[in-house]
């Protein structure tokens, strides 16, 4: 952890994933403290597997945590999380923060699959993601964000999610919700009353070759082609089950 201040916490991680010369991958790096507490799990295959365990509540305001996560050529990551990320109302005032950089070299494979961020009543939240992909990477991404937790209200939460391929944006979208938030956040054209919404990216070279047709996932999700080899699915949900139900359905498809 690098820090307790008087306006939040300042935490960072750091993940590298590189091929180690013998079918499988290795973590040179792999550090973190405090709320963004790090762990490896038992690997499958040539995948490396590690687990984001929250160590402690948060992020509250004025928090600003760092994750990076970088893979390298030939190697293959998988991230999850072991608990939903609560985003609660701090002491210290103004927004938390949450970025995440994620790096994946031409030849490396990275899944990111974090459990739900909940952006709990009182709460003020900015969270940012971008992946850079090299010529050749593969990612499967996925965000999930529910609002409120049952019966409540939600706080303040601000999402971009911006992914890059070869040099190019395919993605860059942006959402706000909650109080202070541009005006239709929760109208027919946005979440339509819903509490739960997500996206999964999915980056393969060979959607280059054979694109995917866009497409709708049952009544709440769509499954749309980006440009080059990338496939967004957004979707929103009454609760984070059916979110996750809708999600995981739409990756099956995909095959």
């Amino acid at each position: 952890m690098d820090g307790v201040t008087t306006t939040g916490v300042r935490a960072s991680a750091r993940i590298t994933a590189r091929a180690d010369g013998r079918g499988g991958t290795a973590l040179p790096v792999l550090d973190g403290e405090g709320p963004l507490a790090l762990r490896r799990t038992r690997s499958t295959g040539s995948e490396a597997r590690v687990m984001v365990v929250g160590a402690m509540s948060g992020p509250l305001g004025g928090d600003r945590f760092t994750l990076t996560a970088r893979v390298e050529e030939g190697a293959r990551l998988h991230v999850g999380s072991a608990a939903a990320t609560l985003a609660l109302p701090g002491q210290a005032k103004g927004e938390a923060r949450y970025d995440v950089r994620l790096d994946v070299a031409a030849g490396g494979e990275l899944h990111w699959l974090p459990e739900q961020l909940i952006s709990v009543a009182g709460s003020d939240l900015h969270v940012t993601t971008r992946a850079d992909l090299g010529a050749g990477a593969r990612l499967v991404l996925r965000e999930e964000q529910v609002l409120g937790r049952a019966g409540e209200q939600p706080g303040r939460l601000t999402s971009r999610l911006t992914v890059c391929v070869a040099g190019r944006t395919v993605l860059d979208q942006e959402l706000a919700c909650g109080p202070g938030a541009p005006g239709g956040w929760d109208g027919p054209a946005v979440l339509a009353g819903h509490r739960a919404v997500g996206q999964l990216v999915v980056v393969r070279p060979e959607f280059t070759d054979h694109a995917v047709e866009a497409r709708m996932v049952g009544e709440c999700a769509a499954l749309i082609p980006l440009a080059g080899p990338a496939v967004l699915v957004s979707a929103v949900a009454p609760d984070a089950l059916r979110l996750r139900r809708l999600l995981d359905e739409a990756l099956t498809r995909l095959g």
